[in-house]
């Protein structure tokens, strides 16, 4: 059996946004050739017939795969004995029923299948330990080949062997001599330990898939799902491993979900409530594992977004590793979510249904290439991948057993994991027509004037339809990024059934725009601060339709976008060609970290504008994973590759040197979900909001305007001053009057802190309010550049 070598490499699959689209047709990809490892050892199976069963025992050589061993194991004992039936074509995937276990999967196009069965000792040694030939007459049902066995399957995985045709240019990878995994296996095993190669430093060591068994519990204690409004959600965007693997977090399973557990208490009393988890369905992080130069180690796929199997998650995140053949990694997870909850804290999954990891013409043979590569994968007709993810393949979503699978996938991961909704990345990618579409294929009849083509965006994508409306589905949160590297970008116009919210990456340029003080765009700022009607008001939708973010996992973080004008991403081994080149970024006056004392005032001064900015605006805001203590990665914007402290959670900076961000951070979600008026559930009127410029009730929507303000009612508030200074300039505001009332400060992002939120618990409060007193008297207020302020409104006798 032919397994690939680690000294070769594969090439990082940069993620890149439209304004870079790749060729829809996949250029020559170089994949790392496949060596061969030890021989399979292999052992056949030879049958009984009885009335309505066999009984199967192993023997020496034989079998439909006799010919092509190149060695057998002869004195290698039988490890068990299984009764073997015809079986089920339902559920998909291993299902343990009726004192046995059913194993049911999908492939149209190949002649033969067969069940391996691999001990988890023999998968360690490289070995096949028994394989069952299934019968196309007995066995197969339509396009389902299943098979039901009652047996001892403790320390038991599976995975499967299929024979047809092996023609690239016909979309066919047939090939018996590779044990595949089944797309719906609830846990993959390979490998225990994130990071560590296989056996004779293998980086694709054979993988195989967990066998339920009827012990497979996990107790809830009663969870239920938390069903938060999305109005209500501040999202913060975690990485599982990157999150406790710093020794500077203390925990006791550091990188792990058991890990994450231990650190929930830190989201809590940041103010989160809702997690989206970065890729964590089974991926192989040694996919670009290569040599890294620069800096002297090992490059890793790190992020994730190179799924192996949609089911399973990633084993090599859990502490228990393959143990107990991958359940206990099943209860970790689960753990994770149930813990999550009881703080109030609900749980999105980042996946990817865009593209696998099994690449191009030139990538590995895992799943869904060897079992139906022209179903799972959307083909040119002469068997070119097509490329719009910009990782070597696009998944033929809109493929109607496709679309049943995501749809199975996603139920799973909500009934039986828990999880509360979903992100999809790359989600463009599912709008568009699948390889060999027709209306005939959807619609029953042709379309007159139809003349979609494959990967054509579809106004009504069947499997945003089954999502939208599937019983279970429509009732979780869903999450578009709605473009792809082809150049389909959706934002704003994303097929979305009333219920799909989206990325705003609109939001995040234009904020990233008006905070650095660019001109004309103080208009697009308002609208961004308003939740975005421009994109979402006329489709129907509300001011949580939009995520809001300034950061995420890639690009920039926080801090760095403050610090450096352009991209520093010579550690990724790629002469600082990969990642995205336009960041709307400023550095405040000097590249780098190391400057003066006056630039590093006003960097801090611009993360506080930035964060105010996201957490006084309409819609969903989302924070990146240690933007709330100003982690840096030195300006790379594209870390995917590194395992280490350039992607780790830096927990002594938290509680060292940079506290006073983290509490700025904490008060203003504080002030977001007290205030009633800043999670609307429909978009600001005049009634509750008026627009102001330097003097109340004159907003100047100029090119060269680079101030906003606004006013807000709020029924717990009363009513709220917000003021954006974006200029070089400082300014003295006049301020909206009212009569029998007083305006006071509650946020100065120009000053230090504690002041720069006047919170109840502030030393001498009072005193740092009264300082103001000659100002406000007069009703103004004064404003320095590059600042951000919000007010309240008092009555007179309570000033």
């Amino acid at each position: 059996m032919e397994l690939a070598s680690c000294t070769s490499r594969f090439p990082c699959a940069t993620k890149l946004r439209p304004r870079e689209p790749r060729l829809l047709t996949n250029p020559k990809r170089t994949f790392p050739k496949r060596k061969k490892s030890a021989n399979l050892d292999t052992r056949s199976l030879h049958s009984r017939r009885s009335k309505s069963s066999m009984v199967v025992s192993a023997r020496d050589g034989g079998g439909p795969e006799a010919g092509t061993a190149t060695a057998v194991v002869t004195e290698k004992p039988m490890l068990g004995r299984f009764l073997v039936s015809r079986g089920y074509p339902a559920p998909f995937g291993a299902t343990a029923r009726d004192g046995g276990v059913n194993f049911a999967i999908y492939s149209a196009n190949a002649v033969s299948a067969t069940l391996c069965l691999i001990s988890l000792s023999d998968l360690q040694d490289n070995k096949l330990t028994e394989q069952i030939s299934l019968d196309p007459l007995t066995n197969k049902t339509g396009d389902v080949w299943h098979v039901f066995l009652k047996g001892d399957f403790i320390d038991m995985l599976y995975g499967y062997k299929f024979d047809g045709e092996f023609s690239p240019k016909d979309g066919n990878y047939y090939d018996s001599s590779r044990i595949l995994l089944d797309p719906y296996a609830k846990a993959i095993l390979s490998r225990g330990e994130f990071g560590a190669l296989g056996t004779d430093g293998n980086c694709w060591p054979q993988m195989a898939c967990m066998i339920p068994s009827f012990d497979d519990e996990f107790d809830w204690e009663g969870d239920l799902p938390l069903k938060y409004p999305q109005r209500d959600l501040i999202i913060y965007e975690l990485h599982v491993r990157g999150f406790s693997r710093h020794e500077s977090s203390g925990t006791e399973f550091p990188g792990t979900y058991l890990g994450v557990v231990e650190k929930l208490d830190h989201l809590k009393e940041l103010g989160v409530n809702c997690l989206e988890l970065m890729p964590c369905h089974e991926f192989n992080e040694l996919e670009y594992f290569s040599y890294n130069s620069v800096l002297g180690d090992y490059k890793v796929n790190f992020w994730g977004y190179s799924t192996v199997n949609y089911f399973s998650p990633m084993i090599r995140y859990s502490s228990a590793g393959m143990h107990n053949c991958g359940r206990d990694a099943i209860n970790e997870f689960k753990l994770l979510v149930r813990e999550a909850h009881k703080r109030g804290i609900e749980v999105l999954m980042d996946v990817v249904f865009n593209h696998t990891a099994e690449g191009n013409e030139n990538g590995p043979i895992l799943s869904f290439r060897g079992i139906d590569n022209s179903v799972y994968y959307m083909l040119a007709p002469k068997g070119e991948f097509y490329n719009y993810s910009g990782c070597g393949n696009t998944f033929n979503c809109n493929n109607p057993v496709v679309r049943q699978f995501i749809v199975d996938c996603l139920r799973y991961w909500v009934t039986e994991m828990h999880v509360d909704g979903f992100r999809f990345d790359l989600a463009s990618i599912m709008t568009r027509g699948s390889s060999l579409w027709d209306a005939l294929n959807v619609y029953g009849k042709p379309i007159e004037g139809d003349l979609l083509t494959t990967g054509s965006p579809l106004s009504s994508p069947p499997l945003i339809d089954m999502i939208s409306n599937d019983p279970i589905l429509r009732g979780v949160k869903l999450i578009a990024e709605a473009w792809d590297t082809g150049g389909l970008y959706q934002v704003g116009t994303f097929p979305h059934w009333g219920i799909w919210s989206e990325w705003n990456g609109k939001y995040r340029d234009t904020v990233r725009q008006f905070i650095k003080g660019t001109n004309a765009f103080s208009g697009a700022f308002a609208e961004c601060l308003c939740g975005s009607p421009n994109l979402y008001q006329e489709g129907g939708r509300k001011p949580w339709n939009s995520v809001n973010f300034v950061c995420a996992h890639d690009g920039f973080t926080l801090a760095d976008l403050v610090t450096y004008n352009n991209k520093h991403n010579l550690s990724n081994g790629e002469d600082n060609n990969d990642g995205e080149n336009h960041n709307n970024s400023w550095n405040c006056g000097q590249e780098g970290e190391f400057a003066s004392i006056s630039v590093k005032k006003l960097r801090k001064r611009q993360m506080h504008n930035f964060f105010l900015c996201l957490m006084v605006s309409q819609g969903v805001p989302m924070i990146s994973m240690g933007d709330e203590y100003g982690h840096t990665k030195g300006g790379n914007n594209n870390t995917y590759c590194h395992d280490s402290y350039v992607n780790y959670m830096r927990w002594d900076k938290k509680e060292g040197s940079l506290p006073d961000f983290f509490r700025f951070c904490c008060l203003m979600t504080k002030f977001r979900r007290e205030c009633e008026s800043l999670g609307l559930d429909d978009f600001p009127t005049a009634e509750r909001l008026q627009w102001h410029g330097h003097a109340p009730g004159v907003p100047d929507w100029s090119e060269t305007s680079r101030f906003v303000a606004f006013t807000l009612i709020d029924s717990v508030k009363g009513e709220i001053y917000i003021a954006f200074n974006a200029s070089h300039l400082p300014v003295t505001i006049t301020l909206p009057e009212r009569p029998g009332f007083r305006w006071e400060p509650l946020v100065d992002t120009s000053k230090p802190a504690p002041y720069d939120f006047l919170s109840s618990d502030v030393p001498e409060r009072e005193v740092a309010v009264k300082q103001y007193a000659h100002f406000l008297d007069a009703n103004l207020y004064p404003m320095l550049s590059y600042s951000s302020i919000i007010l309240l409104l008092f009555p007179e006798e309570n000033a």
